[in-house]
């Protein structure tokens, strides 16, 4: 004796069609999926292959670089990295870059970071015309501020020291930072900040105890970028640093670079070497940084 079916529903007869589009649909992605594959596909290449390039570059000899800049090396030489790290005198280099660019960061995230809750936060009169000053200052070519701040810091005796060069770049680079956690902490809710006044809190409590540990995806975001700009910047730094025992990386390569016309492995290998720190930190805090900045948005501008 067979026994019957039980009916299928509307709702499964539906479900049950759909399941083998749905797959088909996994099995064959539409065209513009494919499209968006192949340009990210491209922009990766484009991204990653001149670094893969530079650093076979590092590993030819004179000859082989001579032979072909394009194609990997017959005879891999390592010992390149060591040479142009002790010809260069990269190890000082990096060890200047470090402290310009930790001085940095921690000054422009200390300004920022009051200022921005200042702006956000506070009833301030003429924050406003304070946003549109900040707007245009970080619009402005850097160039047209180097020779009057080359003799502002002659006089003051901050020419040729790595402070002064910190001072400059905590000024370059805070309008932006200030601008980037202004928008970030709009987004933030204020209950809580509310809640923390009804208590009896202060101001300073308030900014040190609630919103700065809300803040720190965005702290993160502008820490990254600055340090990046610090360690990357040039024309300051071979303006005001003179003295080789105090040239961050930057000048170092380039007084290398100078010296070594001819030898492109060995400037291959010291221009990887200046490169490599800042790409595995990012490489490192990629998600933090690309989630700070989403989340901020400049949209509270």
């Amino acid at each position: 004796m067979s026994v019957a079916a039980p009916a299928r529903t509307p709702l499964q007869q539906s479900i049950g069609t759909a399941r083998p589009d749905t797959a088909r649909a996994r099995r064959h992605p539409s065209a513009g999926g494919t499209v968006v594959y192949v340009i990210l596909t491209l922009l990766a290449i484009f991204a990653v292959g001149p670094i893969v390039l530079f650093f076979f570059n590092a590993l030819k000899s004179t000859s082989d670089y001579a032979t072909s800049s394009l194609g990997l090396p017959r005879t891999w030489l390592w010992s390149n990295f060591a040479t142009a790290w002790t010809q260069a005198n990269m190890g000082a280099g990096l060890l200047n870059s470090t402290l310009i660019v930790l001085g940095t960061v921690a000054l422009t995230c200390v300004v920022a970071s009051l200022a921005a809750y200042a702006m956000a936060r506070l009833e301030i009169r003429g924050s406003s015309g304070f946003m549109t000053y900040l707007l245009i200052a970080s619009s402005l070519p850097t160039q047209m501020f180097l020779v009057p701040l080359f003799y502002m810091w002659a006089r003051a005796g901050l020419y040729d020291s790595r402070l002064g060069l910190v001072l400059i770049y905590t000024g370059l680079f805070s309008p932006f930072a200030t601008l980037l956690l202004r928008s970030f902490m709009i987004g933030l809710p204020r209950e809580m900040e509310e809640a923390a006044r009804v208590d009896g809190a202060n101001e300073w409590r308030v900014f040190s105890q609630v919103v700065l540990p809300n803040m720190l995806p965005g702290i993160l975001t502008i820490a990254l970028t600055t340090a990046l700009s610090a360690y990357n910047e040039f024309l300051f730094a071979v303006t005001m640093i003179q003295t080789s025992g105090k040239m961050p990386l930057s000048t170092t390569f380039f007084s290398f670079q100078q010296g070594f016309t001819q030898n492109y492995p060995l400037i291959s290998a010291a221009g990887f070497i200046m490169i490599a720190p800042m790409l595995i930190l990012f490489l490192i805090l990629q998600r933090r940084f690309i989630s700070g900045l989403a989340s901020s948005g400049m949209g509270g501008m």
